[in-house]
């Protein structure tokens, strides 16, 4: 998980620990301050703990290479050659980020990917494009191609303008349905606000009814980071042969997703949609990033997240929020009153409230805090081997009596003295919240083939962030809210919409009422284990190890309650949903549903027919329910690795496997199971590949019947899994299904997505059509 440190880090620290000298285990064991953590761990931490991190960040190498770029131009030309344009630009932008500035290669991927860009009809881009391989030394005898190119575009772009420009040309029945709203705002909606209790900390509650639907919060991260290594799906976006994972696909500050990145020019990683997200992030912390790149793939997306949280804060921002806690500690105890307790209110968007999230250092194993503490204090002393501080750390205050350092041989230098080990302590605070309090930025990523006809998706986790309201929101196993999140979204400083000033681009997300939500009632949202999904006991279990706290949600009392008395605690993960008993299978025999044998619990189920009474091995079933799942991955993978001019053959085995999944044996699935409706899902995707669009949307109907009975019948899920129905019936032209589904669709993409999400209008041209 690249959340964490690189795994022989983590067995590095821990050999550490093991060999520590039990009272210094011990003095460190009973810490409770986060300063002093910090402060124990920098006379803990060696220079042969910065060797070790040098010698296993090798293999993270993001240094510039001219020899790499020229492969990477190579494998552009490839795909270029049979017009798979996409990977082509892929392949050029990443010759563009590993080439030195004073490489040949560099004009010369700029000037193939201006080619890419033109034929992908991105002619603006190509311009730049053109303009910047000239810019770097493009061969001369060669520019006259450019020249042509540019032409090209410029004319191009005219015609478009001109389209633009014409009156005729507008819809004048449109009503504005595809068009957006303007930028975003953020902060929490009048009709919720900020609630404290000791038992649950700062949260969410309702002041007014809130109607299903309604935005409840915008927010944007107070920083975030792109998750290294997790390769975006294959198929349209997806190549195999293309390069990489998000990380090469999408900005690196607002995570726009872009085929022609502009690179920083001191490391090969880090790359952005524009220069102005280039030099933002550059000037707030890219500038003491760049040189360590290679280090902080080693100590991980958390560590990386919380240098970033405080290099943007600065120091007087750290100081500010602070000095109430400080206060608290140093008052003496004969005064009557005492200062608001500041983790129990809320200070919008500002680092106050991200300073003042829960770090829990008291509640994390002795093994976690030492990594963590060891792991940012290497960090640290790499940072001040690497230059002077940064410039949001200029210590113009005086100096505190018990701000300094401890004293530590050689090592930090003469600038980074004084009160900069506080900057330390913050990103070790910042790093424990993180365990607790960091959020997944989740994006939908096309899986099918190039062109398909229908939409075929799944969800990614691209980026971590901190927010400062979203982290408000507790939790709850059946949440009555639903998070949408967006990338390079324009964001401004206010909820209220007159309100536009400090706007910026960045990702954010927006949280709606997912049910009507009554006066007084908390908000919540899902941290992750969520009653449809999981059962009880392993909820409860993984919601205890990370955030420290045993769920008593009303999904968790309900069905807690009903597994105790069905006895059901222990049954298998094949289960249709968390909170359903029944197995989801089928006996074989007579089709009655197979239930746990309570005769020999835990070792096979039992047909529910008495007149039947046929029995399943517990390991036959679980034989059965891999192989299907075997052969579901097996047919899902010839068909998004098809491309355009493939044979037939692909497709015709796809549904050879799909069908086997369905041969007698001695347990099938219900109409229910989850694997079901993934198996109805392939297969309708199969059949739609072949434009058979009848089989097709009936093998989705199939699939919608599970998602809907695993997911709830007002589910975001189901919502894409209609909409998807929805193409299908436009396609194979059945008017009366697909003017019948589109209604079900819209309610529930505006319920979850919002009025102006992409297939809204896309189902409003659907209904245009086939109303017109």
């Amino acid at each position: 998980m690249m959340d964490l440190p690189c795994i022989k880090w983590q067995d590095y620290v821990a050999q550490k620990w093991t060999v520590l000298d039990p009272e210094l285990k011990e003095k460190f064991t009973t810490l409770l301050e986060i300063d002093d953590v910090f402060k124990c761990s920098l006379t803990l931490t060696t220079q042969e703990d910065l060797d070790f991190v040098q010698s296993i960040s090798a293999a993270y190498s993001v240094q510039k290479e001219a020899q790499q770029a020229a492969k990477c131009r190579e494998r552009g030309n490839s795909s270029f050659k049979i017009r798979d344009f996409t990977a082509a630009a892929l392949h050029y932008s990443q010759g563009i980020c590993v080439a030195p500035l004073s490489s040949e290669q560099l004009p010369l991927c700029y000037a193939n990917r201006s080619a890419v860009l033109y034929h992908l009809q991105h002619y603006q881009d190509s311009l730049e494009d053109i303009d910047r391989a000239l810019k770097h030394g493009y061969p001369s005898h060669l520019s006259h191609k450019l020249e042509d190119r540019r032409t090209q575009c410029l004319r191009h772009l005219s015609v478009d303008q001109k389209g633009k420009d014409n009156p005729a040309s507008k819809n004048p029945t449109d009503g504005g349905k595809g068009t957006s709203v303007g930028p975003l705002s953020f902060g929490i909606c009048p009709q919720a606000a900020v609630g404290f209790s000791p038992e649950k900390g700062r949260h969410l509650v309702a002041a007014e009814r809130i109607a299903a639907g309604e935005v409840l919060l915008h927010d944007r991260p107070y920083s975030c980071v792109l998750i290294p290594g997790m390769e975006e799906v294959q198929g349209k976006r997806g190549r195999q042969d293309a390069e990489g994972g998000v990380e090469h696909r999408r900005c690196h500050r607002c995570l726009t997703e872009t085929l022609s990145p502009v690179p920083c020019e001191g490391c090969s990683y880090t790359r952005y949609c524009s220069t102005s997200c280039q030099r933002d992030a550059w000037e707030e912390h890219h500038q003491w990033e760049c040189s360590l790149g290679a280090d902080l793939m080693v100590m991980g997306v958390m560590s990386q997240l919380a240098l970033r949280v405080t290099l943007k804060a600065g120091f007087k921002n750290i100081q500010m929020a602070k000095e109430p806690i400080r206060n608290e500690h140093t008052e003496p105890e004969s005064r009557n009153s005492k200062p608001p307790d500041p983790c129990a209110s809320h200070y919008g968007d500002t680092y106050r409230s991200v300073f003042h999230l829960q770090h829990h250092l008291n509640l994390h194993s002795p093994c976690v805090r030492f990594l963590s503490a060891i792991t940012i204090a290497t960090l640290y002393l790499k940072l001040s081997k690497a230059g002077p501080p940064p410039a949001s750390w200029d210590l113009s205050r005086p100096l505190q009596a018990n701000s300094h350092p401890p004293d530590k041989e050689g090592g930090i230098g003469a600038a980074w003295n004084s009160e900069l080990w506080l900057m330390g302590s913050a990103v070790l605070r910042h790093m424990l919240q993180l365990r607790c309090n960091a959020q997944a930025i989740i994006t939908l990523q096309d899986t099918g083939a190039e062109n398909s006809p229908v939409q075929s998706s799944r969800e990614i986790r691209i980026a971590t962030a901190m927010f400062p309201t979203l982290s408000l929101l507790n939790h709850s196993c059946c949440p009555n809210t639903s998070l949408a999140f967006s990338t390079g979204t324009h964001l401004s400083a206010d909820f209220s919409e007159s309100v536009a000033e400090k706007r910026s681009k960045a990702s954010g997300v927006t949280v709606r009422a997912a049910k009507d939500i009554s006066p007084g009632q908390e908000i919540l949202h899902c941290y992750g284990p969520h009653s449809r999904r999981m059962a009880t006991q392993e909820r409860q279990r993984l919601l205890q190890e990370q955030y420290y706290f045993l769920c008593q949600c009303e999904a968790c009392t309900l069905q807690q309650q009903s597994e105790e008395e069905d006895g059901s605690e222990g049954r298998l993960q094949c289960s249709s949903v968390g909170g359903n008993p029944q197995s989801g299978l089928l006996c074989g025999k007579c089709k009655g549903s197979l239930n746990r044998s309570s005769e020999e619990r835990g070792k096979g189920f039992i047909c529910s027919q008495a007149s039947c009474g046929y029995c399943v091995a517990l390991s036959e079933v679980n034989q059965r329910l891999q192989e299907i799942k075997q052969d579901l991955k097996k047919a899902v993978d010839l068909m998004e690795r098809e491309r355009p001019g493939d044979s037939e053959k692909p497709k015709y085995e796809a549904l050879r496997l799909l069908r086997r999944t369905q041969s007698p044996s001695a347990l099938s699935l219900a109409e229910t199971h989850p694997l079901q409706g993934e198996l109805e899902d392939a297969t309708a995707r199969a059949y739609a590949t072949m434009g058979d669009w009848s089989k097709a949307a009936s093998h989705l109907e199939r699939s919608a019947v599970a998602i809907g009975n695993q997911y709830g019948k007002e589910s975001i899920e189901l919502g894409r899994q209609l909409f998807k129905l929805a193409q299908l019936h436009f396609n194979g032209g059945a008017r009366g299904p697909a003017l019948f589904v589109i209604p079900r669709v819209r309610k529930l993409l505006c319920l979850h997505c919002g009025p102006q999400c992409e297939e809204l209008q896309e189902l409003q041209a659907m209904e245009d059509c086939l109303t017109a």
